[in-house]
């Protein structure tokens, strides 16, 4: 499949060579700009399935040129080269990324062919994607909604987590899909805002509870004993009977609540922070595990980790993406890995993906790792293989 990229490149020289690099690669249409102003131009009237734009260029730098573009409704990917120091690179790309956009790779100066034929393969991939996962072609009301959590169209998939000790699969995160008749596989984005406007969270919280217990008692059968955290919004603990209702349909699904832990969410908060600490409380008396997610994203802070009764530290991607190349990132991964381990937490790093970055995690004593690198979410049944490709069970 041919992809059409716009580069923008005030540097002549550097834009003719990147111009005779892209030649030598097969399936690229390619457009050259000098400057943002011009790129913006040219996007009025083509389309780009990714920019790559450099960072300190004269009059519109190229980060206020990613502001600019996050303005679009439909944004291209985006990948982001620099002589900057690697530090400016990643702030830049953690811009680009709370701006909306899929950011394919960050590229020091000078460019080589091998760092562009790597943006284009997960360019590809990215393509292959989205035709799978194609988007809600309308709004959904409350009923088919309901209707999708009933009949477990809307389910949990399910990604596993490795232990950097014995470097088996130990433990899993359940993350809705959606089967949809006609659109096909959905991811959470394309229909979750649907579900928090219409008020429907808890019952679909409810239903990946019933189904995660149901697919552990698969994987049971065959000798997988698999704990499982499941994605919890905060806000529900605002209502004191949620921790009992949980409970209640725990034991009587056959579950066994020590296997079921929830990792709050961050796009959240309770009204007040006396419903946050009473209901993390009680989740915990009903011997739940709880999980502090994407520390180092968003609000997560050190006073709220050492407050909270969590038994897991789940570190986010952002903090993982650059640790092999960049010493400040390593260190903090360092710092929080023991800050983890002195709090009594299980710690597990997300987003892995490179052998490089699993042994960096593995030298600093990191606990567990979840990411592609391992596996993508995947149905129980096909879970259920990747446990038997890992290892015998411990009857």
């Amino acid at each position: 499949m041919a992809y059409s990229v716009l580069v923008v490149e005030d540097h002549p020289f550097q834009q003719q060579y990147l111009l005779e690099l892209y030649g030598s690669m097969r399936d690229v249409s390619l457009i050259a700009a000098h400057d943002g102003h011009e790129a913006l131009e040219l996007m009025k009237h083509h389309h780009f399935d990714m920019v790559l734009s450099d960072l300190m260029m004269p009059g519109m730098d190229g980060l206020q040129f990613i502001q600019r573009l996050g303005r679009l409704k439909h944004k291209p990917a985006l990948a982001i080269m620099s002589s900057a120091p690697r530090r400016i690179l990643i702030s830049a790309s953690l811009a680009a990324r709370s701006l909306g956009f899929i950011v394919v790779g960050l590229i020091a100066k000078p460019v080589d062919l091998v760092a562009l034929r790597g943006l284009h393969e997960k360019l590809s991939l990215l393509g292959s994607n989205a035709r799978a996962n194609r988007k809600v072609p309308e709004e959904h009301g409350i009923a088919c909604l309901r209707n999708a959590i009933a009949q477990g169209q809307i389910h949990p998939w399910f990604q596993p987590k490795k232990s950097l000790v014995n470097g088996r699969i130990v433990a899993a995160e359940a993350l809705v899909r959606w089967a949809h008749p006609c659109s096909g596989l959905l991811l959470p984005g394309d229909f979750l805002p649907e579900i928090v406007r219409h008020g429907l969270e808890e019952e679909l919280l409810m239903n990946v509870v019933a189904r995660t217990i149901s697919a552990q008692s698969y994987w049971q059968g065959q000798g997988y004993d698999v704990p499982v955290t499941i994605n919890l919004p905060t806000h529900l603990l605002d209502d004191d009977d949620l921790p009992d209702r949980l409970h209640a349909l725990v034991l009587d699904a056959g579950g066994t609540p020590s296997k079921i832990g929830f990792e709050l969410m961050e796009s959240s908060t309770t009204e007040n922070l006396g419903n946050y600490f009473a209901g993390v409380c009680r989740l915990r008396f009903k011997g739940f595990g709880l999980a502090q997610d994407d520390f180092g994203k968003g609000y997560s802070s050190y006073f709220n980790l050492a407050s909270t009764p969590f038994t897991e530290l789940k570190i986010d991607r952002s903090l993982v993406h650059g640790c092999v190349e960049n010493e400040n990132l390593a260190a903090a991964l360092s710092s929080i890995v023991a800050l983890g381990k002195q709090l009594g937490l299980n710690v597990v790093a997300e987003g892995v993906e490179t052998a490089e970055e699993l042994a960096l995690l593995s030298r600093i004593e990191c606990d567990q790792i979840q990411g592609f690198f391992i596996s993508k979410a995947i149905e129980s049944d096909l879970f259920l293989r990747l446990l038997c490709d890992d290892g015998p069970a411990n009857h």
